[in-house]
């Protein structure tokens, strides 16, 4: 997200956006809402970036924010990383 899309370059692109109904982990949802503020984006447009990267085998982040995540975890306590994605559950 730190650097333009290489096949559109700065043309945009028209789209149709829905609300979704999806449910995830609290204080990743925090992490992911005070990163949306730093970089002063909706959490929707963050979580477009993150899904567009990530489709196309990019990071989406630089060291900097990188580093930014990091301060934002330890604030909200996830303690975990890519390697609970298949481990999360609810009581």
């Amino acid at each position: 997200m730190e650097q333009a899309d290489k096949r559109h370059g700065n043309q945009d692109i028209v789209v149709e956006r829905v609300q979704t109904g999806m449910r995830m982990e609290k204080r990743m949802v925090k992490v992911l809402k005070g990163l949306a503020e730093y970089l002063d984006m909706s959490l929707g447009d963050l979580m477009e970036g993150i899904v567009l990267h990530a489709f196309a085998g990019e990071a989406p982040f630089g060291p900097q924010t990188q580093a930014q995540i990091q301060r934002l975890k330890e604030v909200y306590g996830m303690e975990y990383g890519a390697d609970a994605s298949h481990h999360l559950r609810e009581e």
